[in-house]
This record gives C-alpha cells, sequence and structure tokens, in this order.
C-alpha cells in the first residue's frame, strides 16, 4: 500500500533540496536532473508501465496529515507541475506552460543546505511499498537527487543505513549515465568508501573501459588520502596540494583495497600490482576472491593478467601451485604449463572456458589428452565440459556410441561439423526424414546446425508452433537454409496470419516478403513488438503508411524502412514527438533516415524564425535530440551563440557519429565549435585533460594539427583516448603516427603496457605494423588489440603468423629440452634446402593460427604429414582464400588421406569445406554434395567453371532439376544457383524465388548470370520501374543485373535500399544513365561503394550529385570557399595535393 499523499509530497519537498548543491554534485556534465529523470522514466514507459496520474499528490495537498507549518503551497504547485512537465517530455504530451509557470531549475530550488536527508531516505523507504509501476516513476525521479546527496557528502552527517538506502536509489541513475565519465564524491571515509564502492561494483558490467579506470583512479586516491595521507595525483599549475605526494613504493593495495576493487582490479595497472603486499595477495588468492572478482571482467590486458599470475606464483610451491591452479580464473589463460599432470589438468581444464587467446585453445588440447590418459569414458563426459570438442575423432567416435543423449544436454558446445553429423546421425539412428516428431527435435537443440533440409521441410506444424522457447531455442544458430526449410514446412498446414503472431526471433526474419503480403497485417499491433529484417520493415513501413498507422514511437526496429518521403509528410506538431522517437531507436536508422529526421525537425523549427539557431537557447538546444542534432548544417553550427556551449559539449560528449557521413562538412564544424567553447577564446594549451573529454567521439576527428597545440600531459592523455576510437579519418593517421613517435618513442622500444594502449594507433600504420620486434609478449598484447579492432589488416594478420611460428620454435624447443623428446604436438624445426630453418606445420601450430594458416608457402603446406593433415582437415578448411597454388598441394595432400575423388562420401566432403576449390571441374562433378554441405561452402572462392561443376555434382546426387528446386533449396544453394546454365535459370519456379531471393545473402554470380536472375526477378515483382524499397533491398545483388533503361527507371527513393555490395557491380555504362536525383539518394554508404571506374564516366553534374549523397546533404551544396568547409571529395584526391589539403585545412581551423 502506498505512503499518504500528505507525506509523499513533504518528501518530494524537502527531497528537492538535494539539487540546492554544488555543480560538484550532479551528474559528471551537471545534465539537467530533469533530463536524466526524463531518460530514466522512459525506461519505466518501455516496461510498460502506464504513466501515474497526479491524482494522488493532488489530493495529499488537501488530504495532508503533516503539520500545516510544514506546507508549503508554492513549492507543492512547482514540484506537482515539475514532476507532470517531466512526464510530459517522456509522453509527448503538448501542454503549454501557463503565464507565471515552468518547472524547477536547479537555480531555483532552496539555496540553502540546510535540510535533512532523512527525509530523502524516508521518501525512498515509502516508494518500495508502492505500486510497481508507480514507483518506477517515482525512483526514476529521484535517483538524480539520490546521487547529488551522495557526491556532495562526505557521509559523516548520514547514518550507515540511510546512507546504503541512498546508494541503492542512486543505483538507478548510474545504470544509464549518458557521460564519458561519472562525477563522483571529493572525499569519502573508510566506511562510505566502502559502501559506494560495493555499490559500483554492482553497476561495473554497465560501464565502459574509460569508467571503469576512473573508478579504479579515484578509488585509488581515496584509499590512500584514507590510510597513508597522501594523495597520488599529480601536482598542477591551478591547485596547491594540501597533501604530499605518495611513494612509489607504497603498499596500498592490502585486503580491505583488494576487497573493494572487486571486479575493477581488471582496470589496475602492473605497476598497481606491484603496491600489493605479497601475504594480502597471496591471501587474497586462496580465498578465491581473486577468481570470483576477475570474473565478471571477460577480458583483461594481457600484461596485467600476467603479473598478477607471476605474483601469486611466489605465493606457493609448484606443489602447493598445482593444489590452487582452480582459483586462476581468467589468469590461466596467460599460464605457460609445460608438464601435466591429470590431476592438474582436470583443474585447470575448467578456467579456460572463457580464454579467446589463440594460445589457450592449444593448451586446452594438450589438457584434453592429459586427462583422458587416466579417465574412463564416463569420467569424460563430465571432466571434459565444452572442451570434449576437442576430442580426436577416433575418441569421440567411441564416447559416442554410448552416450549419444548425454552429449546433447549441454547446449553451450560448439561441435564441428563432423561431429554434429555424427551426433545426428546417432540420435535419430535409421529414422526418415518424416519420422522424426517435435520430441526428437527439442531433444536436438544443442546440435541445431546438423539437422538436414529434409528433417525441417517435414515439421509437424502445430506441434513445432506449440512450444515457442523450445523453438526460439532451436532455430537460434541455424543456417539460412535450414531456416527456410522449417519455414517451408509450418507453411504446408499453417496461414501466414499465424505464422506472424507464433513464430520467434530468427524464424520471424526468414519470412518472405511475398508471405508477409498475405498476412492480413491491419494493425501495428501485430508487428510492432517484433525484430524484423531490413526488407520486411521497408514492406510493413509501406503498410503502416497506407494505414496510418505510422506511431513513431511504437516502430522499433521497422524504422528501418521509413524512407524519406513519409519523413517529409510529418505534420509540423508531430516532428518533435517522431524525433524523441528516433532517440529510442537509434539503432534502426541509415544515415540517409537520420539525416531526413534532422532536416524534417530543422526546418519545423525554422518555421517561426530563420535565425532560429543563432538565437536558440540552452532549453531548445537540449530539446533536439543529439542524434539529429549532430547533422545540422556547418554553416549554422558556427552560428550558434556562445550561452548555449554548456549544452553543446553535453552533447558532444556523449554523441554517436556513426550516422553522420564521415564526410560531411558539419563534422569539422562541431570540432571547431566545441574548441572554441573549451578555449573561449583562448589557445589550445590551456586545455586540461578533464576539458579534452567534454570532446566525446569529436576528439577521433581532432587533426593533428590541433593536437600538436596542446600540453604535452594533455597531448599524451588524448593520444590514448583516441586510440580507443572506433573511426579515424584516414587524412589524420600519418600524421598522428608522427605524433605518437614523437611523444612515446618508437614502437620498437615501448613496453607491453604501452603497446596494449597506443597499439590500435600503430597498427593503422603498415609499415609500423610490419616494423614491430619479435618481443616474447608482442603476439599475445597484438591477439588482445585485433579483437578490439572494427577492421582488422591483412598485414596484422601476417604480423601474427610470423610471432606465432616463431615463438612455436622456441616453445618446442624449450619443451623438448624439458620432456627429453616425449613428443608433444608443437612444431619441429627442420634445415630447407637452402639452408634456412624452415618450421614443419603441426596440428597444434594449425589450430592456434586459424584463419592465418592462409600464409604457409605451399612448400611448408607440402611438408604436412597424413596425420596432421587428418586431424586439422577441418580447421584447414575453414579458410577461404588460398591461391591456386596452395590448393594446389592441399588438394593433393586431400587424396593421400581420403584416396581418390570417387572413393569420398558425403562425411568427406563436408570435412573438407574450401579445400574442394583444388580439385578439378571433372573431379568436382564426382563429390558427393549435399545441399547441406553447399550451404556452408558457398562463402568460398568458387571461380564460374567450378560452380558449374558443383552443381551439375549436386543435381545427379540428389536427382532434381532447376525447375524442381523450392525456395529452401534455392536459399542452401546460395552461390552455387550461380552454377545453373541460362536455360536452367529460366526454368527456375518463380514463386519459389520470391519466396528464396531474400534470404539468399546477396549473391555474387558473372554479369551473365545476374542478368539472367534479374529477368527472373522480373517475372517475380514486376516492371523495375515499380520496383519498391523492400523489393530492391530483397533482390540484393541482382539488381546490379538491370540494364540502362531499367537502371534509370527505378524510382529514386529505393536507391538508399540498395546493398552497399550492389553498387560496384553495376557496369561503368549503365551507372551512367542514372540522373542526378537517383545518385544523390544513394546515400553515404551506398555512395562510398562507386568505383574510379563509374566515378570516370559521369558528367560533372552527375557528380555533383554523387558528392551530395556521399556527404548526406540532400538540400545544399558545399561551398568551400565561402564557408571554409573541407573539400567533399578530400579521400579522393590525388595524393600530390594531400599536404596542401591538410595545411589549407589546418588552416582553417585556426
Amino acid at each position: 500500500m502506498a505512503p499518504k499523499g500528505g507525506t509523499w509530497l513533504l518528501l518530494l519537498i524537502l527531497a528537492c533540496a538535494a539539487l540546492a548543491m554544488p555543480p560538484n554534485g550532479m551528474h559528471g556534465n551537471n545534465a539537467d536532473f530533469k533530463d536524466i529523470a526524463k531518460k530514466l522514466m522512459m525506461k519505466c514507459q518501455k516496461k510498460g508501465y502506464p504513466v501515474p496520474t497526479m491524482g494522488l499528490l493532488k489530493t495529499a495537498v488537501s488530504n495532508s496529515d503533516l503539520p500545516v507549518e510544514d506546507r508549503n503551497a508554492d513549492q507543492s504547485n512547482t514540484l506537482l507541475f515539475t514532476f507532470k512537465h517531466v512526464l510530459n517530455l517522456v509522453t509527448g504530451g503538448k501542454k503549454q506552460i501557463s503565464p507565471g509557470q515552468r518547472p524547477l531549475d536547479v537555480s531555483d530550488i532552496m539555496p540553502n543546505k540546510m535540510w535533512n536527508s532523512s527525509m530523502l531516505v524516508a521518501m525512498i523507504k515509502g516508494m518500495r511499498n508502492s505500486s510497481e509501476s508507480f514507483a518506477c516513476y517515482m525512483q526514476a525521479f529521484m535517483a538524480p537527487l539520490s546521487w547529488a546527496t551522495v557526491c556532495a557528502q562526505t557521509g559523516d552527517n548520514v547514518e550507515s543505513n540511510d546512507y546504503d538506502t541512498l546508494l541503492s536509489a542512486a543505483k538507478t541513475m548510474l545504470q544509464d549515465i549518458p557521460s564519458t565519465t561519472i562525477n563522483l564524491p571529493t572525499k569519502l571515509k573508510r566506511q562510505k568508501l566502502k559502501d559506494m564502492m560495493n555499490m559500483l561494483q554492482e553497476v561495473y558490467d554497465l560501464m565502459s573501459n574509460g569508467q571503469r579506470t576512473q573508478v579504479v583512479n579515484w578509488a585509488k586516491e581515496q584509499i590512500t588520502q584514507n590510510n597513508f595521507n597522501c594523495t597520488m595525483s599529480r601536482p598542477s599549475k591551478s591547485r596547491s596540494m594540501a597533501m604530499d605526494r605518495c611513494q612509489r613504493s607504497l603498499e596500498w593495495l592490502d585486503s580491505d583495497a583488494l576487497d573493494m576493487m572487486g571486479p575493477y582490479i581488471s582496470r589496475l595497472t602492473p605497476e598497481d600490482v606491484d603496491s600489493s603486499p605479497k601475504e594480502k595477495l597471496c591471501e587474497f588468492f586462496h580465498s578465491a576472491k581473486l577468481k570470483s572478482s576477475i570474473k565478471r571482467a571477460k577480458k583483461m590486458q594481457p600484461s596485467l593478467s600476467k603479473k598478477i599470475l607471476q605474483r601469486i606464483q611466489e605465493c606457493d610451491s609448484q606443489k602447493e601451485f598445482s593444489v590452487n591452479v582452480d582459483r586462476l580464473g581468467l589468469l590461466a589463460c596467460y599460464l605457460d604449463a609445460p608438464e601435466l599432470t591429470p590431476d592438474f589438468s582436470r583443474k585447470l581444464l575448467p578456467q579456460l572456458d572463457n580464454c579467446s587467446n589463440p594460445t589457450s585453445r592449444t593448451l586446452k588440447k594438450r589438457l584434453v589428452k592429459s586427462v583422458m590418459s587416466s579417465s574412463n569414458i564416463s569420467q569424460a563426459l563430465q571432466e571434459l565440459g565444452t572442451s570434449i570438442t576437442l576430442l580426436p575423432l577416433k575418441q569421440f567416435a567411441a564416447i559416442l556410441s554410448n552416450n549419444a543423449k548425454e552429449l546433447l544436454i549441454n547446449e553451450n558446445i560448439r561441435w564441428t561439423k563432423t561431429q554434429l553429423r555424427l551426433l545426428v546421425k546417432k540420435v535419430l539412428s535409421n529414422k526418415t526424414c518424416n519420422e522424426v516428431s517435435s520430441e526428437d527435435l527439442w531433444g536436438l537443440q544443442s546440435v541445431q546446425e546438423g539437422l538436414s533440409s529434409c528433417v525441417l521441410k517435414n515439421v509437424k506444424p502445430q506441434e513445432i508452433l506449440s512450444n515457442t522457447k523450445a523453438l526460439k531455442n532451436i532455430t537460434k544458430r541455424m543456417r539460412k537454409g535450414q531456416l527456410k526449410a522449417m519455414m517451408q514446412g509450418l507453411r504446408k498446414k499453417v496461414d501466414p496470419s499465424e505464422l506472424v503472431q507464433k513464430l520467434p526471433g530468427r524464424l520471424l526474419r526468414s519470412i518472405s516478403i511475398n508471405s508477409l503480403d498475405k498476412a492480413n497485417i491491419t494493425s501495428l499491433d501485430q508487428v510492432e513488438s517484433k525484430t524484423w529484417t531490413r526488407p520486411q520493415a521497408a514492406y510493413l513501413a509501406k503498410k503502416m503508411h497506407k494505414l496510418k498507422q505510422l506511431k513513431y514511437r511504437r516502430l522499433h526496429s521497422i524504422w528501418q524502412g521509413i524512407t524519406c518521403k513519409m519523413i517529409d509528410e510529418v505534420a509540423d506538431d508531430d516532428a518533435k514527438d517522431m524525433a524523441d522517437a528516433i532517440t529510442e531507436n537509434p539503432q534502426w536508422l541509415s544515415k540517409v533516415q537520420a539525416g531526413c529526421a534532422a532536416r524534417k525537425l530543422f526546418s519545423t523549427l525554422e518555421k517561426n524564425s530563420t535565425d532560429y539557431f543563432k538565437t536558440i537557447t540552452e532549453e531548445e538546444l537540449k530539446n533536439i535530440p543529439t542524434s539529429l542534432f549532430i547533422h545540422l548544417q556547418h554553416q549554422k553550427v558556427k552560428d550558434l551563440p556562445d550561452s548555449v556551449c554548456p549544452v553543446f559539449l553535453d552533447k558532444m560528449e556523449t554523441a554517436n557519429l556513426s550516422s553522420l557521413s564521415p564526410s560531411a562538412p558539419s563534422r569539422l564544424a562541431l570540432i571547431r565549435k566545441a574548441l572554441s567553447c573549451l578555449t573561449n577564446g583562448t589557445d589550445l594549451s590551456g586545455l586540461t585533460t578533464e576539458d579534452v573529454s567534454r570532446l566525446g567521439p569529436l576528439l577521433c576527428e581532432m587533426p593533428p594539427s590541433k593536437l600538436r597545440l596542446m600540453a604535452p600531459d594533455v597531448l599524451n592523455s588524448s593520444l590514448q583516448v583516441i586510440a580507443s576510437c572506433q573511426h579515424i579519418p584516414p587524412r589524420h593517421r600519418e600524421d598522428l603516427m608522427q605524433l605518437v613517435n614523437q611523444n612515446f618513442g618508437s614502437p620498437s622500444d615501448w613496453s607491453a603496457e604501452t603497446m596494449e594502449l597506443l597499439g590500435p594507433l600503430v597498427l593503422l600504420d603498415d609499415n609500423a605494423t610490419s616494423a614491430l620486434p619479435n618481443k616474447p609478449w608482442m603476439k599475445d598484447v597484438l591477439y588482445f588489440l585485433k579483437s578490439r579492432l572494427p577492421q582488422v589488416s591483412d598485414l596484422l594478420n601476417k604480423k601474427l603468423f610470423e610471432l606465432t611460428t616463431t615463438t612455436s620454435n622456441s616453445a618446442r624447443k624449450k619443451r623438448s629440452v624439458n620432456s627429453k623428446g616425449n613428443g608433444n604436438c608443437s612444431a619441429r624445426t627442420e634445415r630447407s634446402s637452402d639452408g634456412r630453418s624452415a618450421t614443419e606445420i603441426t596440428e597444434a601450430l594449425i589450430e592456434e593460427l586459424g584463419e592465418n594458416n592462409v600464409f604457409w608457402t605451399k612448400e611448408q603446406l607440402d611438408m604436412i604429414s597424413k596425420d596432421t593433415f587428418l586431424a586439422s582437415v577441418e580447421k584447414l578448411g575453414e579458410i577461404s582464400e588460398y591461391s591456386a597454388n596452395q590448393l594446389a598441394v592441399l588438394s593433393q595432400k586431400v587424396t593421400e588421406a581420403f584416396g581418390s575423388v570417387s572413393e569420398m562420401d558425403d562425411r568427406v566432403v563436408m570435412q573438407l569445406g574450401c579445400l574442394s576449390q583444388g580439385f578439378s571441374t571433372s573431379d568436382l562433378e564426382k563429390l558427393p554434395f549435399s545441399l547441406d554441405s553447399l550451404e556452408d561452402i558457398a562463402r568460398c572462392g568458387w571461380n564460374e567453371l567450378q560452380l558449374e561443376s558443383v552443381w551439375k555434382a549436386f543435381a545427379k546426387r540428389s536427382s532434381l532439376t532447376a525447375q524442381q528446386l523450392d525456395a529452401a533449396d534455392m536459399v542452401a544453394l546460395n552461390r552455387f544457383i550461380c552454377g545453373l546454365n541460362s536455360s536452367e535459370l529460366g526454368q527456375l519456379n518463380v514463386d519459389a524465388f520470391k519466396d528464396a531471393v531474400g534470404s539468399m545473402d546477396g549473391i555474387q554470380c558473372s554479369l551473365k548470370d545476374v542478368q539472367q536472375l534479374k529477368t527472373l526477378a522480373v517475372s517475380a515483382f514486376g516492371d523495375p520501374s515499380t520496383w519498391t524499397e523492400a523489393q530492391v533491398s530483397d533482390l540484393d545483388n541482382i539488381v546490379a543485373g538491370l540494364n540502362t533503361n531499367e537502371l534509370a527507371s527505378l524510382d529514386p527513393p529505393v536507391f538508399s535500399f540498395l546493398s552497399e555490395t550492389c553498387i560496384p557491380l553495376f557496369s561503368p555504362q549503365h551507372f551512367a544513365a542514372l540522373s542526378g536525383i537517383q545518385l544523390a539518394a544513394l546515400g553515404p554508404d551506398n555512395a562510398a561503394m562507386v568505383t574510379s571506374e563509374q566515378r570516370a564516366v559521369l558528367t560533372k553534374d552527375q557528380l555533383a550529385a554523387l558528392n551530395k549523397a556521399m556527404t548526406g546533404s540532400q538540400d545544399e551544396q558545399q561551398r568551400s570557399s565561402q564557408s571554409g568547409a573541407p573539400s567533399l571529395s578530400v579521400e579522393g584526391i590525388s595524393a600530390c595535393l594531400k599536404p596542401l589539403l591538410f595545411l589549407l585545412m589546418g588552416f582553417l581551423l585556426l
């Protein structure tokens, strides 16, 4: 039962005293509490909680049992209005503010700080007794106040239990911090520090790495001040030091500090670990607290992991360490274990489950072998866990013979293709496809990828659809061909409208546009809560638009299909509501859609005043969603008044620039405005690290010429932040590398810790990557960095190959000495014909290298032994980019291992994967390809003749003609459909093609075949001039088969729905037929895919339109001579002009 309304009202009034704190007391970027409350309330709304009425609080005013002297009518009315105002922001209401009435503001509320925090605590406790929905909204309103309180107090005047209550309430806010930093209390006493750290541990998973590092540094400072009366802070010109600096040898990381850090231990530095007394660290390790603390980290820097591992190995003798090895957790990923005993291996093996470094997988294989040396089969099932997949095939088959059902229990096991096939075959025994029941299917959930299309086409619809949870689980890892096969089975007896309502997840997304059209969708209610593909969303958006049911806040994934025309038709009164809805679903919008939505909002705002952005207020700027504001024209960004700088910087700190074209002039304009706001007319040398953090992702775009002007310590910290950027303009990279070398020295001289911090910048430079030295730690650090990179270069992979093969030799020699030649699966070194040492390829080395096995020479591949090849064939078959010379050698290895092509069965073909590319076309026609095996190898680098041979082999084995192929067959064939001749392509069933094409993953055929498939598409969808956004998106690369007239007839709005891979496939002469309107409609991502050959045939006007698409600008031509914006084609300017452009850019930024 909710507390009485009068109590609520008084508590709300008194609680708002928390807002009368210094700016330091609020969120790190001084965000208005109403903005934070709004964001938190929107979460309540998304949970489906009804927006509370104000009836309870209004009743409280007249029915309050509080003393009259405690009531304040003015404050009551203001607070009621403020709460309602925030709710209005959430719901999109348009209630106008009456004269003399406005929302509560920080500067308005109780300027004195004489208030009782116990009242705030009483309110928080009261919320727990109210209804769940009402409490959610009230907690959203109170969370910023609670955080302000704990940040402004040292905690001395707050009872311990009350302090915990405040922290609990504030946690709601910390779970959704919009800033890159957190504002933390300046000073906390020991017990309150423990309470604070306990709460911060609870939100660890939701924080960014930068925020976690900030918490660690803050906690270190609090600990050293409280316990040692010294500071870790560096002296600053702007402040005097009230405490002495701590000595570097200070052992501050004691038991209490370790407990407080918890998962934040993963953000310590190796130097911090050395600050822990040996006995305290050992005690922490032996108690298993270390393992539980780092478990949530999921990934740790190699240098830190190795330092902690080194320290705890000093705690025990080798024998004692073996006993405690099960307490290592993530640290086990970097353990060097030369000698393995079965008992040691059993304890260590589970510790490696969460390791991602390749060397850990090699160690796993050794551990599995060690465990199996003293275990029977029943023990192995319990002891190996997910590592059972590493067993040799012979041992696996032995376990499978009597334990198939037990093996299916663990759904986390990722079986190999051969293991999947054996498991499914064993469980289903000799059942035919139509004899498999739904119970059989549910029992095979963990091996779903091994189910044949034949089985899935024969599912029993009503039995399957009655268990939605199991259906979602069994389809989560299926291939698209399997999904389409199951869909086909369900469609036999179930109406499409029922499927739309009942199908979960990935299966729902395999429904074709053709089936959606038959699903009798008449309301947004039927489709709003589901996740759709882009073609499906385009169909549904058009459908809802026609039905006049485009409710922006309910569209969710359907936003993908909204066109600029639909956005332009939004009524001016609804533009703000649409913009707010976009902020709730930014992940679904393309650059084109975001740009159109921004222009619609801006044009609406400017209807009342053409100088709207020149005179904009802070409140007005707050109301513009950041995801749209970044699209403001560069000239208007420049004209923003200085008075909005605080709000502008708040927006930039949390901005996501991914919806903005890399070539957009507004990027540079935003940087210039941000710097102007930060410097306030002074030079950049006065900026602090805190100032620079306000730039957010704009720092990633900062020209190196500007970075050079910063103070040395600020520059160094800025470079470390830039190293974690997901996108750095290519034109900046060379100069950035010079800055790195000047400030940190040559990468060849770096420590592991420096490489972990700055390595991503080095890896942008091919020469620097190639020159990296072979240091003992280099391989582990590069693998760690690779997992964080948005793109991985071939040179980095080549460097990892060199480091791995070199390290393998060294490790082999070491183990060889230790084991006195007792053969481990390691690389052996021999002399090649020219006298140089050559690495023999072994099973362990192949396993560790993974995709980098592509770098072996044909001579090295020829050295693989038959046993090693048999053990590693699936791993080698995963690589799709072998050269012809490599394939020639590997195909010989295949015949040596498995016999002639005519002797190979479908099990062998499944194992070979991409290695089958090495066979001649005549041999390919003899291989027993199944539909399921073809879907796996469609990604391999087949040539046109090979595609024809594989199709012939499959058609012969399956006795299927082109005319008989159904939708599931076409999807599974994927690229191999290009192997059909012109006559066969013309025989494909049109209805089956309509159902299949959306799931065929952008097949790439020869121009002749694409044109033939285009003819089929015309038969299926009509004349290209009538094709919709949904159809164009569904057809994918097949659109490239259109001739000049057909391409020119396409409706301009569909061009932003073309796939990026389709653009380079258009022949230049056909591409030249596009109008300026069509080219401008391509959007930034598609325009970036236009080839130099295609550009070469365009006229001046066409190039201007293409450049407009590149920048995402639809309503303004770029005038670099007038505005100072960078050239639209900077990336395409010839090398000789680049230095001049960089110089000009730097000059314009001054």
